[in-house]
């Protein structure tokens, strides 16, 4: 047998596998096949959406099912024995695994990461491949556990429910790290994971593993929501069963071992309120605190009292936004993060839903407006003579042509998308504001609120009613509310699936209240057909993207009371940093508050003006690229420049469109990087006329070459007399395939299976067809002909 001859997966089942499982690797337990543990990213442009190749490695290897150790990139035996390692690295990166290996079938190239090996790469035999035992050894001596009792911690088995269902490689690295960090004794963890990335189910994976191996015997879960803490314990949380309880405000029952609870559960402002304090001190060994950026990050909050008072447990942190200003410190308290996982690592991954961003100016937010000289609002007051813009609005001024105009842009948009019921959260400055709001929307949508009056809600603390429509807001399946005006109340805790729309017309300053809010809309449900969301911003929120923190590393700022050493600004933490739940708030967590008052003792005077007309200055969209930032980009930039990352040149497209053997896999390789063919097309056409194919397409946007159609292509090939050399059923099937082309396009016509529709149906059977070229082969080399011919310059002879 010709090595070379075979196929990347033959050269895996007759040489890879057969020398992983002589070296007593289990096949069933211990190795994996092509693994793909990513999802492939989704670029959005206009109304439609791709998603890019998921990215998968050929084997990896497991200590056991919770611990990968190794990744085998294979190749066919005419690449050399390292051609797949940088590949395999990468993967290695992301999986964080020491152990890379890269085969051709003839031997392995050998890359350790541990630095306990002899050198980082060797070359092995097919018989030198290192056993299990070796490489769990090497690990451990790696990760300084060579205490039997430290890897017998390490060990400890994920929860499996018999579905099959195994966390994402991030959740395995943020739940591997976690459980090696207890292990080692550290008593703080934090954990960094977007919203949307499954911290709830990776703070329940982190928990079993612990208390399965019972190196934590009593564990206390803290969340600020109510809503949180019951859908933790009805969902990734039920497998505890009897060994769980929810804490209120009651008799405490001790018999548990898990206990859920909320902060203003077990804690307040009188003493007779802090029913922690019916637990001793070291009753817990562990307590992990959700959404940690909130009240715990604060020195003298009092939710940190419940931390100080337990603080022989081990504490572990999760959050999607640590909290850093010149106040409050998730890093001071927790230290750094021992694993994070962005909103952009999560998009690239295909994880989360992307954005595009559209941008609405007003002209009086950006220009301002001054009253006339002693005019009065519409409710009577005396409107201070200054110029009031983009911050004054909806706090100190309303004007109403403004709230008119944003629910008219907001309905306008979800009319012509073409799905009038997509989920819609509207962020507001105040629960005034988002009363408003809905009295507008309700006027511009009188069709659907007679549908049902629960097409538009205002959902905010204050409001029995909206509230007790948070959960059909959140529920796929539940069609009404649609659209849901709201203040702070839906900023968190809001696992909002369906949500297509964020509308921001409310100031926003807090970088972890920006990246909060983002969060309601990066959660994907593609059953719903949720792959994406808009982002419709009316007061300029939306340039917190371009703040370097947005998805970068927390930067600590705290300065410890009593340390007078200077801090850096803290410019996007000014201004209105409290909301519900936060430090100083013990009543019900839902309860929002006002903005702050003008002056002690004195409520905020906010002036009411319905006379002034308000106009779109700008309008803009914008789509995030693959730097995680946002660009202003036509469809036809976007693939002009996604081609010239593809091919330096109109030479280099040309040799390698006609070296391909088929056309197909170039389309469908630049589709997946997001170029919309049939979009482009329409594009094209609506100037050019019907019919271009990829081939024009490309040429034409990207290279500035005139496009030709279809029909005008296969009349060239007609007039050059081709179909000379060819006779009887050979040349039927190829004018027919040249008919074909011209009303299809060339990715038909190379499937095989074109054979089997008419008019070739009534030539012949496929099989008689093919042997009128000589067999398969010399069918394929047919049609890679007339393929050359189609494509040749014009007036080529």
């Amino acid at each position: 047998m010709d090595k070379k001859s075979l196929s990347e997966r033959d050269i895996c089942s007759k040489y890879i596998t057969p020398a992983i499982t002589q070296a007593g690797w289990d096949l069933h337990k211990q190795i994996r096949e092509e693994v793909s543990f990513t999802k492939g990213r989704i670029v959005v442009r206009g109304k439609l959406h791709s998603r890019g190749e998921s990215r998968r490695a050929d084997y990896v290897l497991y200590h056991q099912p919770n611990l990968p150790l190794a990744v085998i990139e294979a190749k066919d035996n005419k690449h050399s024995l390292g051609s797949g390692m940088q590949q395999a690295l990468g993967y290695a990166e992301a999986l964080e695994v020491p152990f890379v290996f890269s085969s051709n079938g003839d031997g392995f190239l050998f890359h350790d990461d541990t630095g306990t090996g002899a050198q980082v790469e060797t070359e092995l035999s097919l018989d030198q491949f290192p056993s299990p035992h070796e490489l769990w050894q090497r690990y451990c001596r790696w990760k300084g556990l060579q205490e039997p009792s430290t890897q017998h911690n390490i060990e400890a088995s994920y929860y499996d429910d018999g579905s099959g269902r195994m966390p994402r490689y991030y959740q395995i690295n943020a739940i591997n790290r976690t459980v090696e960090a207890v292990a080692q004794g550290q008593k703080r963890i934090l954990l960094v994971m977007a919203t949307g990335t499954g911290k709830t189910y990776t703070a329940f994976q982190i928990i079993w593993r612990l208390w399965k191996s019972k190196q934590k015997k009593r564990i206390l879960f803290l969340a600020d929501r109510n809503i949180l803490v019951d859908q933790t314990k009805n969902n990734d949380f039920k497998p505890f069963g009897q060994a769980m309880t929810k804490i209120t405000k009651r008799q405490i029952e001790k018999s548990y071992e898990i206990y859920l609870s909320l902060y203003q559960a077990v804690t307040g402002q009188d003493e007779d309120k802090n029913i922690y304090k019916q637990f001793t001190p070291d009753f817990f060994d562990l307590v992990v605190i959700d959404e940690c950026h909130r009240g715990s990050a604060s020195e003298d909050s009092a939710w940190r009292e419940i931390l100080d008072y337990f603080s022989n447990a081990t504490h572990i942190g999760l959050t999607a936004t640590p909290k850093e200003t010149k106040e409050v410190s998730s890093i001071t308290y927790f230290g750094e993060p021992v694993y994070s996982y962005s909103l952009k690592q999560g998009i690239e991954d295909g994880f989360l839903a992307p954005y595009k961003v559209v941008r609405i100016d007003f002209d009086k937010d950006l220009l301002g407006w001054r009253p006339p000289k002693g005019m009065r609002d519409k409710n009577g007051e005396l409107i201070e003579d200054r110029v009031y813009d983009l911050k004054d609005m909806d706090r100190y001024l309303v004007l109403e042509a403004r709230t008119q105009l944003v629910a008219q842009k907001v309905t306008e948009f979800l009319q012509a998308s073409g799905d009038p019921y997509q989920k819609t959260i509207v962020f507001c400055d105040d629960i005034d504001h988002a009363e408003r709001m809905r009295q507008a929307l309700v006027n511009l949508n009188p069709e659907r609120v007679a549908e049902n009056r629960k097409y538009v809600m205002r959902i905010t603390g204050d409001d029995q009613e909206g509230k007790a429509e948070l959960d059909n807001f959140i529920n796929p399946e539940a069609r009404y509310p649609v659209i849901a005006t709201t203040s702070k109340l839906m900023t968190t805790g809001v696992d909002a699936q369906t949500c297509k729309l964020v509308v921001l017309d409310q100031r926003i300053q807090s970088m972890t209240e920006f990246k909060q809010i983002i969060g309601r809309g990066t959660r994907i449900n593609e059953d719903y057909g949720k792959q994406w969301f808009t982002i419709m911003d009316f007061k300029k929120a939306t340039e917190l993207f371009a703040d370097p923190s947005f998805d970068g590393d927390p930067v600590v700022v705290y300065s410890p009371k009593g340390d007078e050493s200077p801090v850096p600004p803290d410019d996007l933490e000014g201004g209105n940093q409290s909301h519900a739940g936060e430090e100083g708030v013990f009543s019900d967590p839902s309860t929002e508050i006002e903005l702050p008052e003008a002056e002690e003792g004195q409520k905020r005077l906010k002036y009411v003006v319905d006379n002034v007309p308000v106009f779109v200055l700008a309008e803009r969209v914008q789509y995030l690229g693959p730097d995680g930032k946002l660009i202003t980009e036509s469809l036809r930039d976007y693939t002009r420049s996604c081609v010239h990352k593809h091919f330096a040149s109109l030479d280099d497209f040309l040799r390698r469109w006609s070296r391909a053997e088929q056309k197909k896999a170039i389309i469908e390789e630049l589709a997946a990087q997001g170029v919309f063919w049939e979009a482009l097309a329409e594009e094209v056409e609506a100037k050019r006329g019907p019919a271009v194919d990829p081939f024009d397409l490309i040429c034409h946007v990207a290279f500035d070459q005139p496009p030709l159609t279809r029909k005008e292509r296969a009349e060239q090939v007609k007039k050059r007399n081709y179909f000379a050399q060819y006779s009887g059923a050979a040349r039927q099937v190829l004018e027919a395939l040249l008919d074909k082309y011209a009303d299809t396009g060339v990715e038909h016509i190379e499937d095989l299976k074109i054979l089997q529709l008419a008019p070739f149906s009534q030539m012949g059977a496929p099989i008689e067809l093919i042997k009128a070229f000589g067999g398969k082969a010399g069918y394929h080399q047919a049609l890679q002909d007339l393929e050359t011919a189609l494509y040749q310059p014009s007036g080529a002879a």
